[in-house]
Order: structure tokens, then sequence, then C-alpha cells
């Protein structure tokens, strides 16, 4: 949880992106829970109160490793995720999708063109920049095998950074991070859609073996879902999914996020292609197909566009959604401005259309 002026400036920056931007990517007014009437009879005992559920901003990045150029900026891991750090640290909770085995020895995984991996400071700097949460459910969080799979694990129990996806077997893979913001029950859980099909049964979570949870195996989510919904305000499900460089959703991803939110899920947000896809509401809820690069040594062109989606949450309720669009250079995500801002923000919007998605819960 953030700092009151932190979060007052987060909601400052949201209400001016959603102004300058025409407000297309606003919602509904805030409905918050109603409470029970109180009863007639006098209660011989008051129990202490609850505190108050408030709103709260959300923020989410994409893709992010320590490749490259980006190594370096290792070396001073407070600072590695750049100017962008300033937004995510305005949001009351903010999670990106770490995309490297955490882990500096290991065997790489065979048949795999790219192999990504970093140090444990990638916790280090991920917490500086105002990270709350990661994910490691994705095709490259076992880059390299076993061996790196327990240094990531060791790493996580070090650091103590709270890790989605991942785990000694499948229990732990698919539990959700459960934390409190603001009075908000706010439940996390992670899952990767992307396998390559040779590696599936490796790097897969199960009842005897460590590994990742796994969005195909689709029963299997659907109750982590249920389990992370009891006891909650708020479920988040964050997937690695879709296909590279593709910027609509294919229809296993449409077909999984009606089940998951059938199973409860309030908020379904994720990555992959490598390029920012649409996002909108779905049975009132929230989802959003794809998040695009974040911190990338690679991206170019068209991967590199990037930004941060800020979610306005009020009870169970997305009432606002926005995009702050961003450009990467040298790897690091830089906030646009001015006209190329808006122009972005407006095309982000029009990629709505092949989603199915609504612009209103």
């Amino acid at each position: 949880m953030r700092r009151t002026s932190a979060t007052a400036a987060a909601l400052v920056a949201f209400a001016l992106v959603a102004t300058a931007c025409g407000g297309d990517g606003g919602g509904s007014e805030a409905q918050g829970d109603t409470s029970p009437s109180a009863s007639s009879a006098p209660a011989k005992r008051q129990r202490p109160s609850a505190p108050p559920k408030e709103p709260i901003i959300l923020a989410f990045g994409g893709d992010v490793h320590f490749e490259g150029q980006l190594r370096a900026r290792l070396s001073n891991p407070r600072t590695a995720l750049g100017p962008i750090a300033k937004t995510l640290r305005a949001a009351d909770f903010a999670m990106v999708n770490l995309e490297t085995a955490i882990t500096t020895g290991g065997t790489p995984a065979p048949g795999k063109q790219f192999v990504f991996r970093a140090p444990s400071s990638a916790f280090t700097a991920l917490k500086a920049a105002g990270v709350d949460a990661t994910s490691m459910a994705n095709n490259h969080g076992m880059d390299f095998m076993e061996s790196g799979l327990r240094d990531s694990l060791v790493a996580i129990r070090k650091t103590r950074f709270p890790t989605v996806g991942i785990g000694r077997n499948a229990d732990e893979a698919y539990k959700a991070y459960r934390t409190t913001v603001k009075g908000n029950r706010l439940a996390v859980v992670g899952a990767t859609q992307v396998l390559d099909d040779h590696l599936i049964p490796a790097w897969t979570a199960t009842d005897s073996k460590g590994g990742l949870a796994s969005a195909k195996e689709v029963d299997r989510m659907v109750q982590a879902v249920r389990d992370a919904r009891k006891g909650s305000d708020i479920v988040v499900v964050h997937l690695h999914w879709g296909a590279e460089m593709q910027p609509c959703p294919l229809p296993r991803q449409q077909e999984l996020a009606e089940q998951l939110i059938e199973a409860g899920a309030d908020i379904i947000v994720g990555g992959h292609a490598h390029i920012p896809l649409g996002g909108g509401f779905l049975k009132g809820r929230y989802v959003h197909y794809g998040l695009g690069n974040f911190v990338f040594y690679s991206a170019n062109g068209a991967t590199a566009n990037s930004g941060v989606l800020l979610l306005k949450v009020e009870g169970r309720k997305v009432t606002k959604a926005a995009w702050k669009p961003a450009r990467i250079s040298g790897g690091i995500p830089q906030l646009m401005t001015g006209s190329a801002a808006t122009a972005e923000y407006r095309r982000w919007v029009g990629l709505r259309r092949c989603t199915g998605l609504s612009a209103r819960p």
C-alpha cells in the first residue's frame, strides 16, 4: 500500500489521462457494496468494525526481463526501471510479468532459440520501482530447467518478493497471493497459456513436481480462481497468453476469460504478444488481452509500443480504465506526452474492436 499523497497523485494522474484522451476508457459511476441494515435489537457486545474499503488504483505493466543492455542496470537495481517507476509507485498496487528465470546457472532448455535469466537483484529492482507482485508463469520462467527453478524458488524465498504462478508443486504454483489494500482483500493468481509443446511435461507443476501454473490445465485453473474468490473482495488473474505479434485475441483466450469470470475473476490481465492488445469489459468484469513489452532489451518498431494500464476499483467493480502510453527506448519504457500520447491512446482504444469487449461495464 502506498502513502496517501502518492495515491492522491495517482488519482490526479488517472483523471488527467482520461480527460486528455477523451474519456473513451472510462467506466460506470462508483457502486460500492451496500451494508446490511443494523438489527433493531441492542447488541450486548460490539465487535471491532473492519476498516472501510476505499477506492483503489491498480497499475499493470507488461513483460520484464534484464537481458542485453538491461543487465548492466541491475548494478544499481534501485533505478533499474527508470522513470516509469514513478507511475508504478503512485498506484495502490502494481504488478508486472517477470519473463525470466532467476538464476545465474542451470542448463538452458533444449530446443529454444531464446533463453532468459537474471540474478536475484531483479526482485530488488522491481520492489524499488514500486512493483508489489509479479508472475513468473510464462514461456521463459523455467528457461534453465529444474536447477534454474530451484534457484528461482530460493530467490523468491530469500527476497520474500510476492511471486505467483511458480512453485515446488501445483498447490504452491496455483496458490493466490493475498494482501489487503485500503481495506480491500486482494487475491492474485498467475498462470501461462503459452508453453513450448516439448516442454509442457517438464515445466508444468504437478502434485509431486515443481514448475509453473499452466492455464492449459483449465479445470485446475478454474479451481484456483474459485479458491482465490473465497475470502477476497477482488480477484486478479494474471495470464501469459495470446500469439506473438497478433493484435487480436485468440479464441482460446476468449474462451478462458469467460470460464475464469464464471469462476469468480474480477480482473484478467496478461501479455506475451510483444505488442499491446485491447481491453474492456466482459460480463461486468475487466479483461485486458495484452500489455505488450515493458522492460525488454530487443523492443523496436511495433514491439516498442508499451504503457501502463490503470484501473480504478470500487468494491468488486472496475469503474475506470485508462492506458498511459509509453515507448520503449534502450529497453526502458518512457511515457509519451502531448499529441503523440493522445494519438497512441486512441489507437489503443481502437484495439478493442476485435476483442468482443465493451468500453463500459
